[in-house]
């Protein structure tokens, strides 16, 4: 499934090509040792899609387009969908394929736009899409200018829905390796010139036990004067604190940290960078985040407390995220 002639040939000449061969002898070992039970029928689902002719792709709308000047016949489409549906559940998107929609539990193009016009230009960049998930981003992260737009995520169900939609929007400086950010950062790995121009980690901060350590992952991985694009779960106020859920929140066991926007910047300061800046606040809502056809599992209407849209089921503030920008400053490696 990693086209690894692939990968090497868009790192190729980058500063991190050296890294490329751990980067997927890690890979290979995980598909060794940790494949997916459904991995042969994922396989089989994209290896069985049909073969249609594509003539445009639109990485710069809502939905990441393809398109066919021909006819695509209706027996076609239904073949197109029936595969596509054998990789369900669909988190990301959303997608349309020769008029086919894939309709996402996210509409991951809201949030794009909340932050598209605050982060620096990525026009040449090379991008790195931490916790990527189906690689949504990814193609607008090209659409917008990246020279090289890299996920990883450990969920092997959504490197097969990124091989789904490579299959057809086809181009090369795109890609996914199904590793976590630990893994990506290898001892000694960067010089003080080394790393990615812009880095997003959207959704990952609350999954970590540890979420100082994921901002140093995050540091170390970026150029000196690189840019951090960091979008969390947070919690309402104007103090230096944290919430820690009891087991749960929003029916997820694994949310560790819900910091005040105040909290967070700190931890980002603390974590070495500079320029810290919030860029958006926004509550999610049921017009952003549902059940679908694509997602037929609970979504949020059902995490929420159904006598207060405002709290969780579990008496918890209902979830906004904050979207922060900060820069790793020039010089060679220095946490607070």
């Amino acid at each position: 499934m990693i086209d690894s002639n692939r990968i090497r040939a868009s790192l190729c000449g980058t500063c991190l090509d050296s890294l490329t061969e751990i980067w997927i002898n890690r890979v290979n070992q995980i598909f060794v040792q940790q494949p997916h039970g459904d991995w042969t029928k994922w396989l089989t689902a994209i290896r069985d899609l049909p073969n249609i002719q594509v003539d445009k792709v639109d990485l710069n709308c809502s939905h990441i387009t393809v398109q066919s000047d021909a006819k695509v016949e209706r027996d076609v489409l239904a073949e197109l969908k029936q595969n596509l549906m054998l990789l369900h559940p669909w988190r990301k998107g959303p997608f349309n394929l020769f008029g086919l929609t894939i309709n996402s539990e996210w509409r991951s193009d809201m949030k794009w736009s909340r932050i598209k016009d605050s982060i620096s230009s990525l026009d040449g960049r090379l991008v790195l899409d931490v916790g990527c998930g189906n690689g949504y981003y990814l193609w607008r992260m090209l659409g917008a200018g990246a020279r090289i737009a890299m996920g990883i995520d450990p969920t092997q169900l959504f490197l097969a829905q990124f091989e789904a939609i490579a299959r057809y929007v086809n181009v090369p400086n795109a890609f996914i390796l199904p590793i976590k950010s630990e893994d990506l950062v290898v001892p000694g790995m960067l010089g003080v010139q080394s790393g990615f121009d812009t880095v997003f980690s959207m959704g990952i901060y609350y999954h970590r036990r540890e979420p100082i350590d994921h901002l140093r992952e995050l540091f170390r991985i970026l150029r000196p004067g690189g840019e951090l694009v960091l979008e969390t779960l947070i919690i309402e106020g104007q103090e230096d604190r944290e919430l820690i859920p009891h087991e749960r929140y929003a029916q997820m066991r694994n949310v560790w940290s819900l910091p005040t926007v105040i909290r967070l910047e700190n931890m980002l300061r603390e974590s070495g960078f500079e320029n810290v800046k919030l860029v958006n606040k926004s509550k999610t809502t049921s017009h952003e985040q549902r059940t679908t056809n694509w997602m037929t599992f609970d979504s949020l209407a059902d995490f929420l407390d159904p006598e207060n849209s405002d709290k969780t089921v579990e008496g918890y503030q209902a979830p906004v995220r904050a979207c922060m920008i900060a820069k790793r400053p020039m010089g060679g490696l220095q946490y607070n």
